[in-house]
This record gives C-alpha cells, sequence and structure tokens, in this order.
C-alpha cells in the first residue's frame, strides 16, 4: 500500500477530539451567539444586490422585455443562460447528500447540510428567469395541466420546455423535503437548548422529535427512500434541460452528447459553489474542526474528474462537428472558435478543463487559499460555457442575412446580480437561523475520528 494511501487512512475525518456534547456546543452554540461583523457585512451585500434586483425586475415586467437587448436571432441569451446555470449549481447538493449517502461516502457528513440548502437556494434562482422571461408572468399558471375553460388552449406535452416546468419543480420539492427530514434531529438538538420564543418554534419545526429507538428507525428509513428517489433526478433534470436545446435543429444545438455533458457540467459548477461557500463558512464561523484539509481534498477530487468529462465532451463536440461533414455544424463550431465570440470560447476552455488540471498535485488541493480562487474560476468558466452555447448558437444561424450581434443592457446585468443577491442572501440567512452542519451525522464519525488519531499517536 502506497505512502499517500497510508496517511489518508490515518487522517480523521473531524479534527480536535471531539465529543458528542462539544460537537452540539459548537454548532448549535454558534446559532445562539451573536452575529459577527463579517455575517453583517456580507448579509448588508448580499441584501443590497438582492434589492437591487428587485427593483430592476419590477422595472422590467412594467416595462416589458424590450429593456433587454434581445433581436430577432438571438431570442435567448442572459435570461435562459442564467437559468441553466443556476440549476447546474443545484445538483452538487443532491450528489452530495444522496448519491454518496448511499455509497456510504463518510466525508460527506460536514458539508451535506449546507449543500442541501445551497440546492435549493439556487434552484429559486433558477426559477426566477423562465418566469420572468415569458413576458408576462401572472400567466405563468397557463404551463399547469389542469381542467380549464380556455377552449383548446392546452399545454404541449411534447415541449421540452413544458417538461422543465415539472422536472425542477419535482427536484425542488422532493430536495427540499430531504433537506427538512435530515434536519429533524438537529432541530431537536437546537429546540433542547433553546428558550422562549425559539424553543416554541424548534419544537414545532422538529416535528415532535423524542430520540427513541422506534424514531430512529422510522427517520432512517424514510431517509433512506428519499436518497433514493433523489438520486435518479439528480441525472433527469439536466438531461431534461439539455433537451431545451438537443430537440432543436439549431447547429450546434442538436447533438445527443447533450445530456450526459449537461450533467457533468452541472456537478461541476455545482461542486464549484459548494467549496465557495463551505471555504467562507469554515473560515468565518471557525468550523476548521468540521470542514477539514480532507472534505477539501475529496471535493477537489470530484471537482478534477468532473472537469476532465467536460473536456472530453468539448472535444466530442468539436470533433463530432468536423467528422460529420455538415456545412452548417463545421460552421457552428468555427464560429465558436475564430468568431466575434471565439474569447468566450477560450476563457471557457481555460477555466473549466485547463486551470483544474492543477488540481492534479496533492499540495495543491489541500491549500484553501488556492482552492477558494478556483472555485470562483469554475464558476466564471460554467457560466461563459452556458453563454456560448445559446448565445453563439443563436447569434449567426442557417441565413446570413439573419446574423446579428447581442450586447446584455443594464437590465439584464442587474438582474444577474440580483440572483446572486437572493442565493446569498437565503444563504446567510440558513447560516444564522439553522445548523449547518449536520450535527447528528457527525456524532455518526466521530468514532472513525477517534480511531485515526489513535493510529497517528501509535505512528
Amino acid at each position: 500500500m502506497s505512502q499517500a494511501i497510508v496517511s489518508e487512512l490515518r487522517e480523521p475525518l473531524i479534527d480536535g477530539g471531539k465529543t458528542c456534547a462539544q460537537v452540539n456546543d459548537d454548532v448549535c452554540g454558534a446559532l445562539e451567539a451573536r452575529p459577527t461583523v463579517l455575517w453583517y457585512a456580507g448579509f448588508l451585500i448580499a441584501a443590497s444586490m438582492l434589492l437591487t434586483g428587485v427593483v430592476t425586475v419590477t422595472h422590467q415586467i412594467w416595462t416589458g422585455i424590450g429593456t433587454w437587448g434581445l433581436n430577432r436571432s438571438v431570442g435567448w441569451a442572459f435570461d435562459i443562460t442564467n437559468f441553466v446555470f443556476w440549476v447546474g449549481i443545484g445538483h452538487a447538493g443532491t450528489l452530495i447528500s444522496a448519491i454518496l449517502f448511499l455509497f456510504r461516502q463518510r466525508w460527506r457528513t460536514s458539508v451535506n447540510r449546507s449543500a442541501e440548502a445551497m440546492t435549493i437556494f439556487a434552484v429559486m434562482c433558477a426559477g426566477i428567469f423562465p418566469l420572468i422571461h415569458m413576458g408576462r408572468p401572472w400567466l405563468a399558471y397557463f404551463c399547469l395541466p389542469y381542467p380549464n375553460t380556455r377552449g383548446p388552449l392546452w399545454v404541449n406535452f411534447r415541449s421540452p420546455l413544458l417538461w422543465d416546468v415539472f422536472a425542477i419543480s419535482t427536484y425542488f420539492l422532493v430536495s427540499l423535503t430531504f433537506w427538512f427530514i435530515g434536519l429533524l434531529p438537529d432541530l431537536a438538538s437546537v429546540r433542547d437548548r433553546a428558550t422562549g420564543i425559539r424553543k416554541w418554534i424548534f419544537s414545532v419545526a422538529c416535528l415532535g422529535w423524542d430520540g427513541s429507538n422506534r424514531t430512529w428507525s422510522r427517520y432512517e428509513k424514510v431517509y433512506m427512500l428519499l436518497a433514493g428517489l433523489a438520486t435518479p433526478l439528480v441525472f433527469s433534470v439536466h438531461t431534461i434541460v439539455s433537451f431545451d436545446f438537443a430537440t432543436s435543429v439549431v447547429p450546434g444545438w442538436h447533438t445527443t452528447i447533450f445530456p450526459p455533458y449537461f450533467v457533468c457540467g452541472a456537478i461541476f459548477s455545482g461542486f464549484g459553489m459548494v467549496l465557495s461557500l463551505m471555504l467562507i463558512a469554515r473560515k468565518t464561523m471557525r468550523f476548521e474542526s468540521y470542514i477539514t484539509l480532507r472534505h477539501i481534498d475529496a471535493m477537489c477530487k470530484i471537482t478534477l474528474l468532473t472537469s476532465c468529462i467536460v473536456g472530453l465532451a468539448y472535444f466530442t463536440e468539436l470533433f463530432t462537428s468536423w467528422y460529420s461533414g455538415n456545412p452548417y455544424e463545421r460552421f457552428a463550431f468555427a464560429n465558436r472558435l475564430f468568431g466575434p465570440y471565439g474569447w468566450t470560447f477560450g476563457l471557457m476552455v481555460l477555466c473549466n478543463v485547463l486551470i483544474p488540471q492543477l488540481l492534479w498535485f496533492p499540495r495543491l488541493r489541500r491549500a484553501p487559499l488556492f482552492v477558494f480562487l478556483l472555485s470562483i474560476v469554475v464558476n466564471i468558466g460554467m457560466w461563459f460555457e452556458r453563454f456560448t452555447i445559446i448565445t453563439v448558437s443563436l447569434h449567426r444561424d442557417f441565413l446570413p442575412s439573419s446574423w446579428t450581434m447581442y450586447a446584455p443592457t443594464w437590465v439584464e446585468l442587474a438582474t444577474l446580480l440580483g440572483s446572486f443577491g437572493l442565493f446569498f442572501t437565503c444563504f446567510f440567512l440558513f447560516c444564522r437561523l439553522l445548523p449547518m452542519v449536520a450535527v447528528s451525522e457527525v456524532k455518526g464519525v466521530l468514532k472513525y475520528a477517534r480511531r485515526a488519531e489513535e493510529v497517528q499517536h501509535v505512528h
């Protein structure tokens, strides 16, 4: 056995020789203490961004989507780019919670709760953009297949755009249920420490949790069933989102590689956002003992794997367009590389394929500052990937007479800023109001931490 594997086996999941009581004090005590200056500063910045977005979207709905930079050729741009980006961000939470739980990966215990919350907030941000893209969001209920008196007007079940409505709403509800069920033991822990109105609120929220053997048995069965239900959603949701493009005849979109390509890209961008949030929380909430270098290293390995898969997808797309002999496909990809938006393709490859290759070096995977900067680079690259797929494929289609350029207006930029404001405002409130580390699951891996510390002591 190599020295690297031996050292990894000896490394504890939780540092500091924590006891169950200390875990309660560290995680639940953070909710009882006064917020730090860093929390107030971050929350005010996020709330300001959210307010900017609310004002901008209100102006846009009042005035109309003519405030955007769309034209006859580019009918999808910033709004759908942001929609696909935020849906992708939401995939890592379910992957960490459900799939890694089914595979009994113990390192997930310190990061799964925050990743699940990130999933819910990201899907909320994603849902905004199709609504405002409609131009008349108050008519969104037209997408619901319910008995109505509108005569022949009925939803088109053959449209992937309608599949999005069902897939994302199902994903949101299952993820929310999975997150809430996982919270129940920790809500009871906070209840037992709280007083006054907080005790009453958490008593209602934990649904009468009493910690008995029967309660734990039923909880574990329900959690396992929800994990099994959520797992196929990780693959189905972004597969269906990819059908928005793959079922069209637009050159650059009409390709069967999109479903697996979109799923891997979503996990890639989701882990990038998880790393960003976890490293911030690790420092500001003083959770270095719970979010250890081993957790960061494990997440970096998955990020590296998905980066390689995304790079393979880029190469496969280019090869397929050349090998097909289709002049429209060849031109679409030549335009991506060498056209007026060629810089977006270069930035996409640099951020998503080339820079993440540095994660092959174990020392860099365990450097929190480097990993934090890399996670930001990954999300920048993944946003530009969606922009390249959507906008660059549309601005030059079959007819040269319809070729045009697209540039976002201040309304679109402010709406994107507002979506980040909504995401981070929700996350700051979550950190303040609910346990961001799964106390009950961390307690379950303490024995492995003690074994690792004993091994370290012996050696």
